[in-house]
């Protein structure tokens, strides 16, 4: 997409999307904190209160908090989808969120029920409002794209997210007798494959061409692939919530080649784009795809093999994978595309061509984003590593991932340094 299809005058105040983008880092830092207090312990199995806490400050905390700040900022500019009031729109959503996350993960830590149920009405209403607006403002878009629809399943899938999250709330505080392990798959199913994974291929058709030089996506792939893969998710829960065989056959037959297939064709596309300098986003990018590959094969093969459902490491490399390796990669790949294109695109409407406009280059530098980028490699690599041996790496993985959660929040922090001296 060229920067003249974009609705660049309908951008959100700068604020809006960098409080979001701001704060997400901590989270992930806290998590990392999480981690390195609990020690190997957290990894024992899939439900310690450590890593219960620490999954949902990543994905709450950094990951839903960087995809609401970044849809703040695509959808007026992308879809010309108006969120009308954004900056009294984006309190709304922050501090619920932000005070939400923070109970709920001192409830799994502490094991303090009260706290669990005072994060359930914040973040219901924080992530429910966000996805009603953001859904109506793309309903009344002239636009129509690829794109925008995978927007709309996301925002969908976010909804669902959040009505399991409810339900697993409530059914862990004693509140309602249901299965809490097959509740708790339909909830990481629809955040992990539904809200992340088709809110990345939408965000993927525009912001990989555009940004990465490559060509196109398959006109094909972008028109039925976010759908498919949404109609297989709500097959896949039903079967599994009905616990018959059909919903192992969705996921083989439809949801694993569906996410094989995008994360083969996107590394195909970064192979051959255009331009062959060096870039930073391409590290997370790809570490993501492949993330996504490791995950498909190990997701797969235990289908056949009911020996690695039953080890307490299977769950969590599936996590790491999906979580760090996919979701964390990417997004930290995008940030360090859309954050110096909203200051460079601030900078410009508050200075017109007498003003001194920064190149992107100037905004966040190369050699601080690929520090960054290594220290995140790093942690991902002993993560892995931890799930299997937890005594020997979980505390190095802990202190990389806090590290790289550091070096994330310097960089964007620099960045709205940088806008506040070129505004001026």
């Amino acid at each position: 997409m060229a920067l003249s299809a974009l609705s660049l005058e309908q951008a959100p105040p700068i604020s809006v999307p960098l409080r979001f983008f701001l704060t997400a880092p901590l989270f992930a830092f806290l998590a990392a904190g999480v981690l390195l207090f609990a020690g190997p312990d957290a990894f024992a199995s899939r439900w310690t209160p450590a890593l219960l806490a620490a999954t949902h400050l990543l994905t709450l905390g950094f990951l839903t908090m960087c995809m609401i700040g970044a849809l703040s900022q695509m959808l007026p500019v992308l879809a010309g989808a108006v969120i009308t009031k954004p900056r009294r729109g984006a309190w709304l959503t922050h501090a619920p969120l932000v005070a939400g996350t923070l109970l709920l993960a001192g409830g799994f830590l502490f094991g303090w029920r009260a706290g669990l149920l005072a994060a359930l009405p914040m973040l219901a209403w924080s992530l429910l409002s966000f996805a009603l607006v953001a859904g109506l403002a793309l309903r009344r878009s002239p636009a129509r794209s690829a794109t925008i629809a995978a927007m709309k399943l996301a925002l969908i899938a976010l909804a669902a997210t959040v009505l399991l999250g409810l339900l697993l709330g409530l059914a862990v505080t004693g509140h309602a007798a249901l299965p809490l392990p097959r509740l708790t798959n339909l909830h990481a199913g629809w955040g992990l494959l539904g809200w992340v994974g088709l809110l990345t291929f939408g965000v993927a058709y525009q912001v990989v061409p555009m940004f990465q030089l490559t060509t196109a996506y398959p006109s094909p792939m972008q028109r039925l692939l976010a759908p498919l893969l949404a109609a297989a998710l709500l097959a896949w829960s039903l079967a599994s919530w009905l616990d018959v065989e059909g919903g192992k056959w969705m996921g083989l037959l439809i949801l694993a080649p569906g996410f094989a297939a995008f994360a083969t064709i996107t590394l195909q596309r970064q192979h051959k784009r255009r331009r062959r300098v060096p870039d930073v986003t391409l590290q997370f990018w790809r570490i993501g795809m492949f993330s996504v590959l490791g995950a498909v094969a190990l997701w797969s093969l235990a289908q056949f093999e009911p020996a690695w459902v039953a080890a307490a490491s299977y769950p969590l490399a599936l996590g790491v994978l999906l979580i760090a390796g996919f979701a964390l990669s990417v997004i930290n790949g995008m940030l360090y595309k859309i954050v110096p294109f909203v200051v460079w695109l601030h900078v410009q409407s508050r200075n017109p061509p007498r003003g001194s406009v920064p190149n992107m280059k100037e905004i966040i530098g190369d050699a601080a984003a690929r520090r960054q980028a290594w220290a995140h490699d790093a942690a991902l690599a002993l993560l892995l590593c931890a799930t299997l041996r937890p005594d020997l790496f979980l505390y190095p993985a802990a202190v990389a991932s806090g590290l790289s959660s550091m070096l994330l929040e310097w960089n964007l922090f620099g960045a709205w340094r940088a806008y506040r001296r070129f505004a001026r």
